[in-house]
C-alpha cells in the first residue's frame, strides 16, 4: 500500500458522515477532515467512538460537530438535519455510511425474523430516509451531494446474510431514484467497497480461521484493505472531479468481482 497524497478537495466545505463512531464511517470523517471540510460526525450508540473521532479532526486543526440519532427514526433524522444545517450554515455533502451486515450470522440457516426486520429497517429505511430527509433541504439550498456506501455483495449475493444482501440492492434502487428525483441540483450515488478489515471484521470467527486468506488469494490486487485506504474513494463521489456522475454505483474491491459491462 502507497501512502496517499492527501488533496483539498472539500476545503471550507461542510460533511456529514453517519455512523462515524467507528470503522469506515471515522474514517471517512476524518479523511473529510484532513481534505478541509468540516465535520458532522454522526453516532446513535458509539458515543465515546464519535468523541474520539471529533478528537481526531480536532487535533489536525478541523472542525467537528457531534450528531447523535437513531436512523431508523425519522423524527431523529429531522432533529439530525436541524442540527447540522444550523451548525454548517447549510451542508454540503451526505455520506451514508450506517449499515448492519448481520455480522454474528454465520450461516443463512440462523436466520431470524428479527434480523431480517432490523437489517432492512437500518439499510434500506434509514438510508432512504436519510436520503429523503437531507436531499430535500440541500434541494432547497440548491446544491448537494449525496454518497450511500453499499456493498460489492449485489454482485455475488450473500449465502451466509441474504437479508443483507437484498438490503444492498435496495441502496441500489433508493439511490437511482432520488438520483432522477433531486437532479440537478443534488447528486446521489452509490459506492461500493469490497471487503476492509475493519476491527469488527478482524474479530470475526470465520475472519481467523481462514477466510482472509481465501479471499486474499481471491483478489487480483492481493490483499484486504483497511478503511483508512477506501476514505477517499468514497469521498471521490463527493467531489468536483465527480460533477457528472449522479445515479452511479462504483466500486473498489481490488478487482475481486470484476464488475463491468
Amino acid at each position: 500500500m502507497t501512502t496517499p497524497v492527501i488533496t483539498q478537495r472539500f476545503p471550507g466545505r461542510s460533511v456529514l458522515v453517519t455512523g462515524a463512531g467507528t470503522g469506515f464511517g471515522a474514517e471517512i470523517a476524518f479523511r473529510a477532515a484532513q481534505e478541509g471540510a468540516r465535520v458532522g460526525v454522526h453516532y446513535n450508540r458509539s458515543k465515546d467512538g464519535a468523541e474520539r473521532t471529533a478528537e481526531r479532526i480536532r487535533e489536525i486543526g478541523g472542525e467537528a460537530v457531534l450528531i447523535q440519532g437513531d436512523i431508523t427514526s425519522w423524527d431523529d433524522i429531522k432533529a439530525m438535519a436541524d442540527t447540522a444545517f444550523t451548525a454548517f450554515g447549510g451542508l454540503d455533502v451526505l455520506v451514508n455510511n450506517v449499515g448492519d451486515v448481520a455480522r454474528e450470522q454465520m450461516s443463512w440457516r440462523d436466520i431470524t425474523e428479527e434480523s431480517i426486520q432490523h437489517v432492512l429497517d437500518v439499510d434500506i429505511k434509514g438510508t432512504l430516509l436519510c436520503t429523503h430527509e437531507f436531499g430535500a433541504r440541500m434541494l432547497e439550498q440548491g446544491h448537494g451531494a449525496i454518497v450511500n456506501v453499499g456493498s460489492t455483495v449485489v454482485v455475488r449475493g450473500s449465502a451466509r446474510a441474504p437479508q443483507y444482501a437484498a438490503a444492498k440492492y435496495g441502496i441500489i434502487g433508493l439511490t437511482k431514484s432520488y438520483a432522477a428525483a433531486f437532479a440537478p441540483a443534488v447528486r446521489v450515488n452509490v459506492f461500493a467497497p469490497g471487503f476492509i478489515e475493519t476491527e469488527a471484521t478482524l474479530r470475526r470467527d470465520d475472519w481467523k480461521s481462514g477466510r482472509a486468506e481465501k479471499l486474499r488469494s481471491m483478489t487480483p490486487m492481493g490483499r484486504i484493505p483497511g478503511p483508512a485506504e477506501l476514505a477517499g474513494t468514497a469521498l471521490f463521489l463527493a467531489s468536483d472531479d465527480a460533477a457528472h456522475m449522479t445515479g452511479g454505483f462504483m466500486v473498489a474491491d481490488g478487482g475481486f468481482n470484476m464488475v463491468g459491462a
